[in-house]
């Protein structure tokens, strides 16, 4: 089941997403009840996706992020290997989500601002101290995030809070994808298109059997620092590729099964 939050012409709402594409075009959108943790009531409502603007859909609490989980950005970034920088976590704020299609703005004080295509978790109930062999047992789903980072923000405050956390740094979406076991959390790729000057590259181009920290030792480790509540959202990491972007750019991450999150890039305050 894909779960999206929407703005419609009637306000907005979380709505299951029947049908169409795996992009999600000629799907209908389904309105639900309330929040979507739990069984779905609909609301008799619906609407063609192409009539809704996707939101992010989830609007967390935290969003804990794991930093340095695949060796090769490790080195790409830091010029070290990961035995000596191993994985490690840190926080972006709220306000620093965004859905599908809204910009990403760039201060002109933030420069060298790169995307990290990334798979994310949702956590469906709130929790603490999960051992990773009940890691389904507290996650809703899955879903695409950017982590979009100022790589001179990043080393010159020598913590990642700033450089990370800016508003609009944390692109997430399109939906949440629920069907937990129909994604191959060992073995999915993990795609980012960059767009400049009209021109299409592929600079990401990965995989999750790649990572240090498997998804279940990523929801054991983070748990047992954090009381996770519903809708809160882990960053799994990045892996090698990520680039610079620019004002006038368009970023997609990409993850099959889970869908495309596409943004454009845009300077802070036009």
């Amino acid at each position: 089941m894909r779960i999206a939050r929407i703005a419609h012409p009637e306000g907005m709402a979380f709505a299951i997403v029947e049908g169409g594409e795996p992009d999600g075009t000629g799907a209908t959108l389904r309105e639900i009840a309330g929040h979507p943790f739990g069984q779905p009531e609909f609301t008799g409502k619906s609407w063609p996706i192409e009539d809704v603007r996707l939101l992010a859909p989830i609007l967390p609490s935290k969003v804990i992020a794991v930093g340095r989980n695949y060796a090769d950005h490790v080195e790409e970034v830091f010029n070290k290997s990961a035995e000596h920088l191993p994985p490690t976590i840190f926080l972006k704020p709220p306000t620093a989500v965004i859905g599908p299609e809204a910009p990403i703005r760039i201060p002109e004080w933030a420069t060298r601002v790169e995307f990290e295509g990334e798979m994310a978790i949702v956590i469906g109930r709130p929790c603490k101290d999960v051992n990773r062999n009940n890691w389904k047992d507290v996650v809703l789903g899955f879903t695409v995030v950017n982590d979009v980072s100022s790589r001179d923000l990043q080393f010159q405050d020598g913590q990642w809070s700033r450089a990370k956390g800016l508003d609009s740094f944390c692109p997430l979406g399109p939906w949440i994808e629920t069907a937990v076991d129909s994604i191959d959390i060992d073995n999915q790729p993990i795609l980012a298109h960059l767009t400049h000057e009209g021109k299409t590259e592929t600079k990401q181009d990965s995989n999750s059997n790649q990572m240090i920290k498997s998804i279940p030792e990523i929801v054991e480790w983070v748990s047992s620092a954090f009381t996770l509540l519903p809708g809160d959202v882990i960053c799994t990491g990045s892996p090698a590729g990520t680039a610079e972007m620019v004002p006038g750019d368009r970023i997609e991450v990409e993850i099959p099964g889970l869908g495309k999150l596409a943004n454009p890039v845009q300077a802070y305050g036009k």
